[in-house]
């Protein structure tokens, strides 16, 4: 056999030792947990045979505590590119077969290069995490290795679309970069993220929790809003991945792809015509009025489970992506708080970040009172998302459903927070706050003098009711651009979006805001 032909049996050989990452009993061990290796991870995720590994044959660097009598090939991270539906991604996705996927400096490096590599081309980051942290072997050099991916999370941000799927542990420092992304998704029952484990939690606070209490998919889909998506399985989860991708642009100067569409632009839904109840007290579901104008009624949530009382997320109109955000009448009457004001803020600024225009359809009857949310800081979350929306430049329709009171009115795209369409049902009812509470505060004190003052108020009741819960006083003003008729909604969502394909609205230069974090 000629030297050539060694070498390239050398290679060969050396090529599938890095595919086996830690070995067949580490990869066994993996499996019988019911999680996929890297490898198999990467293959459910990309296209079929797109994938394009690169540094298959770094290893680490360290000497400390017997580390330089082990290397790995690849060191416990593939990392390379590929495609999703044909469009260019780059990816790296953790070995937990490799020193139990944990950070070191060279691993750092690889995810460092891939991210790089992204922002060049101006295409997708995804990453897969499952690590049980920092190497600690390595000390001072995995952590450095952190703040550089950290450092890259932050300068893609708003530039190109970054997902992290957490597929196993994500522990101490290692949680960071996937706060920083855009989008994370979680596996129900085996992955869990947290910044200090049971046992640190138990030692210093003496609290007695378990991984999956502390920081467990459901918590972090729930309580914290730390995960936008959950998933049972890994392939759930992959494909979620695939398709949340196909709402988004490559980067920050390009168009969500267009889908062709076989869905009648004009198509009436007369159901909506009647979905609003008579009793305004009376809830609804929202998700009834989004599937039934959107693209097949095919509709993307995002953070389904967190902060119920707002929903946001990913639907089509006639093939064009767009970023819908609404107020949901059957979680605590569509009310905003702390937590949904924070929702709907991120999803704002990330879909203004990608060009994907905003259709915002409202019936909220105000911010939700009580100490509970004026100590949690309701004032800056509640202007959060009125800084969003403010600062936003896309494309926004705004939709009146049924209430819009007060400051809740304003910061759920207003026509003042340059909205570009604002249409409203007949329904609709636009007003500084509901006719009960105005009444009572504008004829209280002349009720007094009143032989019958409840049926003064009463009428008070229904005077400003006359006034007010209609669009057309809003309309009257040019507020409202148009009270639409409840079953052409998608028609009129449809034709707006049309018209504003060449809007061109630019920010004041400045180095950034100051959002009211």
């Amino acid at each position: 056999m000629s030297n050539q032909l060694n070498k390239v049996k050398e290679l060969i050989e050396l090529r599938e030792e890095a595919r086996l990452g830690g070995g067949q009993k580490a990869i066994d061990k993996q499996h019988q947990k019911g999680k996929y290796t890297a490898r198999e991870r990467i293959a459910m995720l990309l296209d079929e045979g797109s994938f394009e590994e690169l540094d298959m044959f770094v290893k680490h660097r360290c000497t400390n505590f017997g580390q330089d009598k082990k290397h790995i090939l690849g060191d416990g991270v593939v990392t390379g590119y590929g495609t999703i539906e044909g469009r260019l991604i780059y990816l790296y996705a953790q070995d937990f077969t490799v020193f139990g996927g944990s950070l070191s400096e060279t691993m750092a490096q690889k995810i460092c290069k891939v991210m790089d590599m992204a922002m060049k081309m101006g295409a997708p980051c995804i990453g897969l995490n499952d690590s049980g942290g920092a190497r600690i072997q390595e000390g001072i050099n995995a952590l450095s290795g952190y703040a550089e991916i950290f450092q890259r999370n932050v300068m893609a941000s708003g530039v190109i679309p970054q997902i992290s799927g957490i597929f196993g542990p994500c522990a101490g420092g290692a949680v960071y970069s996937p706060a920083l992304t855009d989008f994370t998704l979680m596996m129900e029952g085996t992955s869990y993220m947290f910044l200090t484990g049971p046992k640190v939690v138990k030692t210093v606070t003496g609290e007695d929790v378990t991984q999956e209490d502390l920081g467990g998919a459901s918590v972090h889909a729930t309580k914290s809003g730390v995960t936008h998506f959950t998933a049972e399985t890994e392939e759930e989860g992959l494909a979620m991945i695939r398709l949340l991708l196909s709402y988004l642009p490559q980067n920050n100067m390009e168009e969500a792809p267009f889908v062709e569409c076989d869905d009648a632009t004009d198509r009436l839904e007369d159901s909506l015509n009647e979905i609003i109840p008579d009793n305004p007290n009376k809830a609804y579901d929202m998700h009834e009025v989004i599937t039934r104008i959107v693209d097949h009624g095919e509709f993307l949530e995002v953070q389904p489970q967190y902060a119920t009382n707002i929903i946001v997320g990913f639907a089509r109109f006639n093939g064009q992506s767009v970023g819908i955000v609404a107020n949901q009448p059957s979680s605590y009457a569509g009310v905003l708080d702390c937590n949904a004001s924070r929702k709907g803020a991120r999803f704002v600024r990330f879909c203004d970040a990608f060009n994907i225009p905003l259709v915002t359809l409202v019936d909220v009857p105000g911010f939700l009172p009580g100490t509970g949310q004026e100590y949690n800081a309701i004032i800056l979350n509640g202007a959060k998302l009125m800084y969003a929306y403010c600062e936003a430049t896309v494309p926004k329709i705004t939709i009146t459903l049924r209430k819009s009171y007060g400051g809740s009115h304003i910061v759920m795209s207003c026509k003042q927070l340059r909205g570009d369409l604002n249409y409203a049902w007949p329904t609709a009812e636009i007003a500084v706050m509901g006719a009960a509470g105005a009444a009572n505060i504008l004829f209280a004190k002349e009720a007094k003098t009143k032989e019958d003052p409840a049926k003064f108020i009463e009428d008070g009741i229904a005077e400003y009711t006359k006034l007010f819960a209609n669009p057309y006083n809003a309309a009257r003003y040019g507020y409202i651009d148009d009270v639409i008729e409840p079953r052409n909604t998608r028609f009129r969502i449809i034709r707006g979006l049309q018209q504003l394909q060449t809007k061109k609205l630019t920010n004041p230069a400045k180095k950034h805001g100051n959002i009211p974090l």
